[in-house]
């Protein structure tokens, strides 16, 4: 009985002793030039597809605290950034994430995508890039949840 309910604990405990290995979740995204947090992008998934939106942004006290997607093309132009989605058809790969593309509401611009699960779970590097994943930039997006 006794080595039935240790091994019962064990198994509860597992998950959290080997770390988060989905990328759903709240992340908070960190410039990568200033090394400030930028947003807040909830990641979700649906048949095997990841998608993510924009839930929050930190901004400067002087600066419009709901700014609109002006570069934007398409439906997203003139779109509120709070509630874009910026993450498309990204899917499991290997160890990470790929085949998707991210938008930078910033420039207006969809690049492809790759990202990876770090620290356990605890961190994902997002990777967007044109043509190849060397010709890109990273960032380090920190889980919140």
């Amino acid at each position: 009985m006794r080595a039935l309910l240790c091994a019962a604990l064990f198994t509860i405990a597992l998950p959290a002793i080997s770390g988060n290995t989905s990328a759903v979740g709240l992340w908070k995204s960190i410039d990568d030039g200033t090394g400030k947090p930028k947003a807040e992008i909830r990641i979700s998934e649906s048949n095997g597809v990841l998608t993510g939106r924009v839930e929050k942004l930190y901004r400067a006290a002087g600066e419009d605290q709901n700014p609109v997607c002006d570069k934007c093309e398409g439906a997203d132009k003139g779109r509120p950034i709070i509630g874009l989605s910026i993450i498309d058809g990204m899917k499991k790969d290997g160890d990470g994430y790929g085949g998707g593309t991210i938008l930078d509401p910033e420039n207006g611009k969809v690049y492809k995508s790759r990202m990876k699960l770090l620290g356990g779970g605890a961190k994902l590097e997002v990777r967007g890039y044109i043509g190849v994943p060397m010709l890109g930039r990273s960032q380090t997006w920190i889980r919140q949840e």
